[in-house]
């Protein structure tokens, strides 16, 4: 059903009360649990949970009549995985591997578990799995990748669009722009095709298809080389939904030199730029990439989505540019 899940299919204009009721609850919870907790009062616990009771009492949610019902729906449709719901007795004794690692080997579709029965709310926990920009503790939220650990991803991929391309090589790499990460897919969504090395498209070969970390519309296809880039001590980590993320360097930047390739999925694109070689005739020029983004580049987050408005206060909202995005 398209539209009908928690995000997916296509976003039923620019007015959220245009959009399917679940659409419209996790858009609003996305907000709530990524980027306005705090300005909401509440504050992420381990692993990025808060309390669901504490959750639906929230301004956010209650505007739209949030129902414990329909929380748990969006948790268990949701077709990116977004939120995870856990009794609260289960982070007792746990620690914080066992609250972050996400289930390895499985496609992301066996890996979400029913959520357990229980008609009260105040006996969950709640949390989104990635996209925050707000601060929260890594530690029992995401699982460190390490060539130790063996759970470095054999593809590391970026989805983006030609208009941001351009800003992405005028910047020199891939940005934060206002998260407290950059987001990854650990390979190809259903039905997408990679030049590979070889110059012809190809379908990935023995690979699941992703779920998240990646839009379903991106033209522009960034291969990271995750060995290099964790050599040159940049770290990486995986989300219990299976995204890829980077904060970068200390600039909050994934330089160039670690695009192992680029592709255009558009008739007759191919191969952009390999190697950690930027393409003939592209100079980096930060100031003004700066320049044409605006705050966002040093992690402001405003406009639409309810962060920052004209006043510079957040605002009551869904997250809907998230949702757009596919994070």
């Amino acid at each position: 059903m398209a539209g009908g899940r928690g995000g997916r299919g296509g976003r039923g204009g620019r007015n959220p009360k245009d959009m399917p009721r679940e659409q419209q609850v996790s858009r609003k919870v996305s907000w709530l649990l990524r980027h306005g907790a705090q300005q909401e009062g509440l504050k992420l616990g381990k692993g990025g949970y808060v309390g669901v009771q504490d959750a639906l009492n929230t301004r956010a949610l209650k505007s739209l009549h949030i129902t414990f019902a329909e929380l748990r729906e969006v948790v268990a449709n949701n077709d990116k995985q977004r939120f995870s719901m856990i009794l609260a007795s289960a982070l007792d004794n746990a620690t914080p591997a066992d609250i972050a690692s996400p289930p390895q080997g499985l496609l992301e579709s066996e890996a979400l578990q029913p959520i357990p029965e229980s008609d009260e709310p105040s006996d969950y926990l709640i949390r989104a799995n990635q996209g925050h920009s707000i601060n929260v503790d890594t530690e029992g939220l995401l699982t460190l990748i390490t060539v130790e650990a063996g759970n470095v991803p054999a593809t590391v991929i970026h989805g983006t669009d030609e208009a941001a391309w351009k800003l992405i090589l005028k910047s020199g790499g891939l940005r934060k722009m206002g998260r407290t990460h950059m987001h990854f897919a650990s390979g190809l969504p259903a039905g997408f095709r990679s030049y590979g090395d070889g110059g012809d498209a190809k379908a990935e070969e023995e690979a699941p298809p992703v779920i998240s970390g990646m839009r379903k519309s991106s033209t522009i296809l960034i291969f990271i080389d995750i060995q290099a880039a964790l050599e040159a001590g940049i770290k990486f980590f995986l989300s219990e939904n299976g995204v890829v993320l980077t904060a970068g360097n200390e600039e909050g930047c994934l330089p160039y030199e670690f695009f192992e390739r680029v592709e255009s999925r558009k008739q007759g694109g191919g191969v952009l730029m390999s190697e950690g070689v930027l393409p003939e005739g592209v100079a980096v020029d930060v100031v003004e990439w700066e320049k044409e983004v605006g705050g966002q580049g040093k992690g402001k987050r405003g406009g639409r989505g309810g962060r920052g408005g004209r006043s510079g206060k957040a605002k009551v909202n869904d997250d809907s540019s998230d949702l757009v995005a596919g994070v």
